[in-house]
């Protein structure tokens, strides 16, 4: 996920806010949940399309796993530009995914990690470390639903994870900035009813 930029109001109708809400375990809820699901792929559905845009679904969870690996960096105050570059998943691309999914959940388990500074190279920025976490909640949160979208099954959230997700996205501007190459997010997708995952979800352009 690139970092977006600029305020702008999202959905709302949250309930919890960032600074009340245990980030730490909100975002091992969402990478567990990645896990999860990647565990459910097999080797024939390495090929298929997926919400994002020209990536198969094993495009998807190289750039998961390479975003783990880089955010678990971060974490340690490492300036690693190596740790950003996309990684090959060998002939074992869940196993490879779980791999790096456990590698971030404990780096981020280390003591003061929330309070630390994340020199997030690859935006060319640094970024508070509870800010950089719940940028890493929303990720897999919605890649989560890629993948589960892809392979054709449910995915379900607890709903404080929905809902800080939906706080953290407040940043995310709609407009012109949604069209340009290397948007993060598509333009926003109409919204009428459904759940607020589905909320969320249209408001970053899934459908």
């Amino acid at each position: 996920m690139r970092m977006p930029t600029n305020s702008e109001s999202a959905p709302s109708g949250a309930k919890i806010t960032l600074a009340t809400a245990d980030l730490l375990a909100l975002d091992a809820q969402a990478v567990h949940k990645s896990i999860e699901i990647v565990s459910r792929a097999t080797p024939e559905d390495m090929t298929k399309p997926t919400p994002c845009r020209a990536w198969t679904l094993y495009g998807l969870l190289a750039h998961m796993a390479t975003q783990h690996y880089g955010f678990a960096a971060a974490s340690r105050g490492e300036a690693d530009h190596a740790a950003w570059r996309l990684r090959w998943l060998g002939d074992d691309p869940v196993g490879a995914y779980r791999e790096a999914a456990e590698h971030v959940l404990k780096a981020f388990a280390a003591d003061g990690v929330l309070d630390r500074t994340f020199p997030m190279v690859e935006f060319e920025a640094e970024v508070p470390g509870h800010q950089a976490v719940s940028f890493h909640i929303v990720d897999y949160v919605v890649h989560s639903w890629d993948v589960a979208r892809t392979l054709g099954i449910p995915v379900e959230f607890e709903p404080e994870l929905v809902e800080i997700s939906h706080e953290v996205i407040a940043i995310a501007p709609p407009g012109e900035a949604r069209v340009v190459p290397g948007a993060p997010f598509g333009p926003v997708v109409p919204w009428s009813g459904g759940s607020r995952l589905d909320q969320l979800l249209a408001f970053l352009g899934r459908s």
